[in-house]
């Protein structure tokens, strides 16, 4: 009894102590500093990404020598290190307002001592990563890519993730330094191949005569070929189907919209000649 008696008079004695009013005074102070703080950043954030928009958006004549999805990709970049930038600033006046030596931290464990000492090993990773992918041009906005199971058009890159739009829609965020081997299919002209069933006892003089004059009256501009379409010979499926594969060479992208077109074209006009195919 007398113990907890003592407790609580010791515990009475220091509350008195305390000057609640400089507490609250203090509690005051960096609330208001923090509020002004956060309304400051926010109006620097707003101006900046005007401005920035302004520069890429506006001003793109001026920049016509960049190619759009080299600027697009420099755009995101700007942006996300702007953000990060403020992000930074604004921890470290709230740290400093409650009193943390932050400088002091810096100066004596290094900017990133500290950040691995924080558990931020995988934060440095993607930056860095992500750096090297910027430099070395390996994808840009919009390019059709591939990094291990998902396939789709870069959205955003940055130097902590890159989005992936799949076909299906799905968006995918991937950490940069998850990237370790990417297949970039916007790069180089991508192929088409059109593979047409046909029998054993087709007349296939006839048939390569009726394909080889429909690539030669196509408007390879509008499809967005390359390469004009040629027949690269016969192939026999697992099977057992024996098949006529036509090639041709696109454009990023187009290479769908040019099989289907093709073949649709070369079925059509070997139906018209009365000439069977495999069912």
């Amino acid at each position: 009894m007398n113990l907890s008696f003592n407790v609580f008079n010791i515990a009475k004695k220091m509350f008195l102590k305390i000057d609640w009013e400089q507490v609250l005074e203090h509690v005051t102070s960096v609330v208001i500093q923090l509020f002004f703080l956060t309304v400051v950043l926010l109006l620097i954030n707003w101006i900046g990404n005007k401005i920035i928009r302004h520069i890429f958006k506006n001003n793109w004549k001026s920049l016509a020598k960049v190619p759009t999805k080299k600027l697009d990709t420099i755009y995101t970049l700007v942006l996300n290190i702007f953000k990060y930038v403020l992000i930074f600033f604004w921890i470290y006046a709230f740290l400093s307002a409650i009193g943390v030596p932050v400088g002091t931290l810096i100066a004596g464990a290094g900017i990133f001592s500290l950040a691995i000492g924080l558990g931020a090993q995988g934060f440095v990773s993607d930056m860095v990563n992500g750096m090297f992918i910027l430099l070395e041009q390996q994808i840009s906005v919009g390019d059709m890519i591939k990094i291990g199971t998902i396939e789709g058009r870069v959205t955003y890159v940055g130097i902590r993730t890159t989005q992936v739009q799949s076909i299906d829609g799905t968006l995918n965020y991937i950490p940069n330094r998850n990237i370790t081997i990417v297949s970039n299919m916007s790069r180089n002209s991508m192929q088409a191949l059109m593979e047409i069933p046909i029998s054993s006892n087709a007349p296939f003089n006839e048939i390569t005569k009726l394909i080889n004059n429909i690539n030669q009256n196509l408007d390879i501009e509008k499809l967005q070929i390359t390469k004009r379409p040629y027949i690269v010979g016969f192939s026999n499926q697992n099977d057992g189907t024996l098949v006529l594969q036509v090639a041709a060479y696109t454009r990023p992208g187009a290479q769908y919209n040019v099989k289907n077109k093709l073949l649709e074209k070369y079925l059509g006009a070997i139906r018209n000649a009365k000439i069977e195919l495999p069912k």
